[in-house]
């Protein structure tokens, strides 16, 4: 299948889970994440559930990963919607989240950073394929993002849904995932 046929899929099967089911997956998902054999870096990129589809929030996420490092510094995406660009900005306690005009939480205070100073990178999904390829919501922002990002950066992505076996149009621009975690399942790519 293509992205859009996969996307339009998932973005159903996203809605169609209701919210006391969202809350079991993604508690399985963290279960899950928690056999995940890799050192917590001190360094994450996460970002804001996408309301509008039901998307995965990362928050328990980011929370154990907190538990186990301490000293991680979080950061989050700023898009730019005008050319379909995106940053990062690192955020404390005291910082500030308003949605942008699509609907997303972005950090308004946060310090502007390098996609290089990155360890790893939670990326938010509909879709997934057996070898690690990805599909967003179609306008490139995190693999243009994922080019400026040191070799070796971490990608992880967290779905409530089992691998699909292939993406027919994946294209050299796709940056693949080294992991993605579902509740029942650790791929790795």
């Amino acid at each position: 299948m293509t992205k859009n046929e996969i996307r339009n899929i998932y973005k159903q099967k996203r809605l169609a889970i209701s919210a006391s089911e969202k809350n079991r997956l993604e508690d399985l998902v963290l279960i899950s994440f928690q056999k995940l054999h890799i050192e917590i870096p001190p360094r994450i990129m996460t970002y804001a559930p996408y309301e509008k589809y039901n998307e995965y929030d990362p928050q328990l996420i980011t929370d154990y990963c907190y538990f186990k490092n301490p000293a991680q510094w979080l950061y989050y995406p700023v898009m730019s919607i005008a050319d379909n660009s995106m940053e990062c900005v690192r955020v404390d306690d005291d910082t500030l989240f308003e949605r942008n005009e699509i609907g997303i939480g972005e950090p308004v205070n946060g310090i502007l950073s390098s996609p290089k100073e990155i360890d790893l990178i939670i990326l938010p999904l509909l879709a997934f394929d057996t070898i690690g390829h990805r599909i967003g919501y179609g306008k490139g922002y995190y693999d243009k993002f994922l080019k400026e990002c040191r070799p070796g950066v971490i990608k992880i992505g967290f779905s409530f849904f089992e691998a699909e076996e292939k993406i027919d149009d994946v294209t050299a621009l796709d940056v693949p995932l080294d992991y993605c975690i579902t509740p029942n399942n650790i791929y790795t790519f």
